[in-house]
């Protein structure tokens, strides 16, 4: 157990749905098949534009007679407002949550020895008055865990876990290639395939319709993804979130998330998540040039989980 870590979110937030039409509102609305999260099984999805761009993304946990979204804290309100513009005449209850949740990520090896879960993605349970599931995109990336936040970690603590910063989480999910949020993809301009939510279990092609699923059955249907959010290495110092990536002087891609190499600071080098166009990168395999980012070489690398 020495080697798994907690790492408490402080920019995670919780918005609660109540009410008889709670699972059907959401399916009428999101990525993912809403019917298939229970008590049991945690789910992962997104919330996107009727033209098929990315909005929110979020994890969805089933808890007593309610559903909670858990997602990214500084755009909880807009999401919120969102959500409550089509309620309409559902029999819903819409209320932020995030007073009562405390949001952690679980992670390393030995993780799951924590928590009485299969090891499969999404699978969920209850942890010490709160909820475990493991991370329902990639099972390495751990244990997410909801707690009451007037309990605090102490439960974390009692098994053992010590705790950890948000670069460790980020390295491992970095590494993963799982997207967080805006983060690493631009609102009103991603496609949800571009940024692996097939593979990662983020959206539902037999669940019927939602908004955006147009565009999304089409790109997936008629092999329309010309870019992809990929893992890089970063070899010199760290460019900032949304410099460009070229080749040759050639717009390739952009970097998204960055994390500097462990124990190194920004000049040292890292690894992060970037948006990298599919023809460029066959391009630079072919004649051998580097892609570049600022004074930076970056170094993408296909995720093992990952179908293109």
């Amino acid at each position: 157990m020495a080697n798994a870590y907690f790492h408490v979110f402080d920019d995670r937030g919780v918005i609660r749905v109540s009410g008889e039409d709670r699972a059907s509102f959401l399916q009428g609305l999101v990525s993912n098949d809403v019917l298939k999260v229970t008590p049991d099984r945690a789910g992962y999805g997104a919330f996107l534009t009727p033209q098929g761009k990315f909005l929110y993304d979020f994890f969805l946990i089933e808890t007593g007679d309610a559903l909670l979204i858990e997602t990214a804290a500084d755009r909880l309100d807009e999401f919120f407002r969102k959500l409550r513009l089509y309620k309409l005449r559902s029999k819903i209850e819409l209320s932020f949550d995030s007073d009562s949740w405390m949001v952690a990520a679980v992670f390393g090896a030995g993780a799951l020895d924590t928590f009485t879960l299969p090891a499969d993605r999404g699978a969920a349970g209850a942890f010490a008055e709160g909820i475990a599931f493991v991370d329902p995109r990639h099972g390495d990336a751990g244990v997410r865990v909801l707690l009451p936040r007037v309990a605090g970690t102490a439960a974390l603590e009692a098994a053992g876990l010590g705790a950890t910063d948000r670069d460790a989480y980020d390295r491992r999910r970095v590494s993963l290639g799982l997207p967080d949020g805006s983060r690493d993809m631009a609102v009103e301009k991603t496609v949800l395939l571009e940024a692996g939510f097939e593979e990662l279990g983020g959206v539902d092609f037999d669940k019927g319709c939602y908004m955006g699923q147009e565009l999304t059955a089409r790109t997936k249907y008629r092999g329309l993804v010309k870019r992809r959010l990929m893992p890089v290495i970063i070899n010199g110092p760290l460019p900032a979130p949304g410099t460009e990536i070229t080749l040759d002087g050639r717009e390739a891609g952009e970097v998204r998330s960055v994390v500097a190499n462990n124990g190194g600071g920004s000049e040292g080098g890292g690894m992060g998540l970037a948006m990298i166009r599919l023809n460029r990168l066959d391009e630079a395999l072919r004649s051998g040039d580097p892609l570049t980012a600022a004074e930076a070489t970056v170094i993408p690398h296909k995720p093992d989980w990952a179908n293109f």
